[in-house]
């Protein structure tokens, strides 16, 4: 209950920022980031400069997409666990 308590405090405070938790990275995740680098890279060098800057510009739409997307997810998956507390809670 202390932890809780201190979560709460923290999350009032602004000391706990959901969006801004710690990544893990493993070696799986790690090997496919340096693979997509790799991709991104080789197809880079084959293009002209006008082509590489609107590959950059999708490449930025892809990351707003998918923050769009995880803020959604974040959003569903507080709901859902709110949800099923409040369930819990009445049994």
């Amino acid at each position: 209950m202390d932890k809780k308590r201190n979560v709460l405090h923290d999350l009032y405070h602004g000391h706990f920022i959901p969006w801004e938790r710690k990544v893990v990275r493993t070696e799986e995740s790690k090997a496919i980031d340096k693979k997509i680098e790799d991709e991104k890279r080789y197809f880079m060098q084959k293009m002209s400069l006008d082509d590489c800057q609107r590959f950059e510009a999708l490449d930025a739409l892809y990351l707003q997409s998918s923050s769009f997307q995880q803020a959604d997810s974040f959003s569903y998956s507080f709901k859902l666990a709110t949800s099923l507390m409040c369930a819990v809670l009445t049994e």
